[in-house]
């Protein structure tokens, strides 16, 4: 079973309009609503994919009937702390002329201490059976920073790969607790580690302890550095669609080839291939399986020298 953890589970909303025009009215087109949050997503798509999957997280009172009744539609097993406030809203608006969405993400409800303590308990009971560990998202207004880097260090005796997908401290303290995978796209990374460049930025997440960085390149796909070399991938054309959602469906293929051992090679393919094919679907958490199927094979992967990477 693969354990998510998303701290700060949103509820995502989806407008479509003909035309994104700031300061004007707009008559939407289509609304669809779903559970969301980013390890939320990743668990949809791995659902799909076949494997076991059980989230856990927060989720606020106010919003919680919402959803629980989403996921338990989809099939998706999940152990939700309750807390007070409304759950967050993950609010995108598709611009139907150029497929490009505009994202609005509200901060979510705090999190007292105690509660994340019972997560902790929580995860802990869990991972005698798990085969892998996704955190993934943006930590609750009031987190500690080292919120995510005190699961990883959970997860240790067990012996199971981690991945983690944040932003910020939250990040680097991961990195330095010894997480298997650290993953963002590259401003973040930029951001995160106030470098010059991805490879800087890989470089210095991986000496403070993560094992392998996955770099998110927009359009231009995604590198990888590992123990075992760097690899670069990218998909074999331009992919119109709703981008939100792309970087999860990639985060659900790496840590799938992680729990099968997958060369990295691989696992960058699968992972450009995948998110690719979630951008095709209008809502986040989803993917176009024929298309899926169909990228794979068309996408290259190359191997690149990363200076300062080795140890």
């Amino acid at each position: 079973m693969i354990l998510t953890v998303t701290p700060n589970v949103a509820l995502d909303i989806t407008y479509r309009v003909d035309q994104l025009t700031p300061g004007a009215s707009h008559r939407v087109q289509e609304v669809k609503e779903r559970a969301g949050g980013k390890g939320i997503n990743v668990a949809r798509v791995l659902h799909a994919l076949g494997h076991d999957t059980m989230i856990l997280g927060f989720i606020g009172h106010a919003t919680a009937a919402t959803v629980t009744t989403d996921l338990a539609r989809g099939g998706l097993a999940h152990e939700l702390i309750p807390v007070e406030g409304p759950t967050r809203r993950s609010i995108a608006v598709v611009d139907s002329s150029n497929g490009e969405a505009t994202l609005f993400n509200e901060p979510g409800p705090r999190v007292p201490p105690t509660r994340w303590e019972d997560l902790e308990a929580m995860l802990t009971a869990r991972l005698p059976e798990a085969t892998a560990l996704v955190i993934s998202g943006s930590l609750p207004p009031g987190t500690s920073d080292d919120a995510c880097a005190r699961l990883v260090r959970l997860a240790a005796p067990h012996r199971v790969t981690v991945l983690v997908d944040t932003v910020g401290e939250a990040l680097l303290q991961a990195a330095a607790a010894g997480a298997g995978i650290v993953k963002a796209n590259s401003s973040e990374l930029l951001d995160t580690t106030g470098l010059y460049d991805v490879t800087a930025g890989a470089t210095a997440l991986r000496r403070r302890g993560a094992e392998a960085v996955v770099a998110s390149l927009g359009e231009a796909g995604m590198t990888a550095f590992t123990p075992g070399g760097s690899w670069r991938a990218a998909p074999p054309t331009r992919i119109v669609g709703n981008p939100t959602g792309s970087g999860d469906a990639a985060t659900a293929a790496l840590i799938a080839g992680a729990v099968v051992g997958a060369p990295w090679p691989d696992r960058l393919r699968d992972a450009v291939a995948l998110s690719a094919a979630a951008v095709i679907q209008p809502t986040a958490g989803s993917f176009d399986m024929n298309h899926y199927r169909g990228f794979i094979p068309r996408i290259v992967v190359e191997e690149h020298h990363a200076p300062g990477l080795d140890r």
